[in-house]
């Protein structure tokens, strides 16, 4: 029993566990062979009540907290790496932005699908912005009551088989000024027609994650109409800013996924070597062994420490969203240690863990997605040392900003 949980945030724990025994385990092997968007568990998971937790009770939800999301997603996890993204987009990123920052058409909108079982695609990066989302070209014109985008983004989450789209994009005015950077939801004509003004041109052969389809759309005079732009109270200019919360809740969805696969990899670890005998005793009695196993266990209690408190907590701006400080740091602590839990779990397994016909080899190829999607640990890195500074850390060589002097500090 955790003592850091109600009972009621216990009982979701339990029945995300068992509907992982049950309907997720099984599936896992096959799901990663395929390399298919596991429709089958999404419709479950649906059923379940498992997508669109945190959507509020007004649009059909559950109103539940990012921690009840991230006790869900931890149980998947164990089992299935896709299972628990799919989890994680259906409770936070996207459709927590359009929560916060949407119209109520866009709410309602947005709430239909996902409940649904549509996994929402937040359109960031793109082949020549990635880390620098400031760089991004993908723009929007203005022409009367609707907004053209043209570009592309890259690496986007369920391209080709997401509905619902947060675009994010340079807005212009109809005069031509540039009005800073937007977001736009897009709905993906469910054909997927190649007129359609949104299209995937190219999906990635990835080393993990497998089932869950990564690759470039292509957005060729899109039309979205002018309501359907999320418009923080900053307004285009600063609300980038804002829309950009959503990596919060998203950052200790990811951080989660990763512990949970650590957790699952720990699991199979224990049970092999109480069994495993070696030199006429079970390997679990060798210190050498203890000691790696006392070493995963402090790394993942310390994990799951990190991502509850940030899952708990609110940014200092008061928004609806995890602090930034604790879910970068939480990403950074949890997706390091869970590749260097799972790398020692199969090596307790020898050349058993080496091959495919255990879970660990799908494991060690998930797990190292983590450091890297939704912010690269050395991203989140300068951030919080930027947080800790109080500067503004820019990466670009002509942005540089001298810190004030002891002078300028005191007046």
């Amino acid at each position: 029993m955790d003592p850091l949980l109600s009972s009621a945030e216990r009982e979701l724990q339990a029945r995300a566990r068992a509907f992982t025994d049950r309907v997720v385990r099984p599936r896992a092997a096959a799901i990663d062979a395929e390399g298919e968007y596991p429709w089958d568990i999404v419709k479950a998971l649906t059923e379940a009540g498992f997508v669109g937790m945190t959507i509020p009770k007004a649009y059909g939800g559950q109103d539940r907290s990012f921690l009840d999301a991230v006790l869900v997603i931890e149980e998947m996890a164990k089992a299935c790496t896709v299972t628990a993204r799919i989890v994680v987009e259906t409770n936070m990123g996207a459709i927590s932005t359009v929560m916060a920052y949407g119209s109520e058409a866009q709410k309602r909108l947005a709430a239909s699908l996902v409940l649904a079982g549509d996994k929402p695609a937040i359109c960031i990066t793109e082949p020549d912005a990635g880390s620098d989302a400031m760089a991004m070209t993908t723009r929007a014109d203005r022409r009367g009551d609707k907004y053209v985008i043209n570009g592309r983004k890259h690496w986007i989450t369920g391209a080709g088989v997401s509905r619902l789209h947060l675009i994010f994009a340079r807005v212009f005015d109809e005069q031509g000024a540039d009005l800073g950077i937007g977001g736009f939801l897009a709905v993906r004509d469910e054909a997927n027609k190649p007129n359609s003004g949104l299209r995937r041109v190219k999906r990635e052969d990835t080393m993990g994650l497998r089932g869950m389809p990564e690759g470039e759309l292509a957005f060729e005079n899109l039309d979205v109409p002018a309501d359907m732009v999320v418009m923080p109270p900053s307004g285009f200019r600063r609300g980038f800013a804002d829309l950009m919360n959503a990596y919060n809740s998203q950052r200790v969805g990811a951080g989660t996924v990763a512990m949970g696969i650590a957790a699952g990899a720990l699991d199979h670890a224990l049970d092999w070597v109480k069994t495993r005998e070696q030199f006429g005793r079970p390997i679990g009695e060798f210190q050498g062994l203890q000691w790696m196993l006392a070493d995963m266990q402090v790394q993942l209690t310390a994990s799951r420490l990190m991502l509850y408190t940030a899952a708990r907590s609110r940014g200092p701006d008061g928004s609806a969203f995890p602090d930034p400080m604790l879910a970068a740091q939480a990403k950074i602590f949890a997706a390091e240690a869970a590749i260097r839990i799972v790398n020692d779990a199969l090596q307790m397994f020898g050349a058993r863990g080496y091959s495919r016909s255990l879970p660990l080899e799908r494991m060690a190829r998930d797990v190292r997605m983590f450091t890297i999607g939704g912010g690269t640990a050395q991203v989140l890195r300068t951030l919080v040392a930027a947080k800790m500074l109080g500067w503004k850390l820019p990466q670009g060589r002509d942005g540089y900003m001298p810190k004030p002097s002891m002078r300028d500090a005191a007046e």
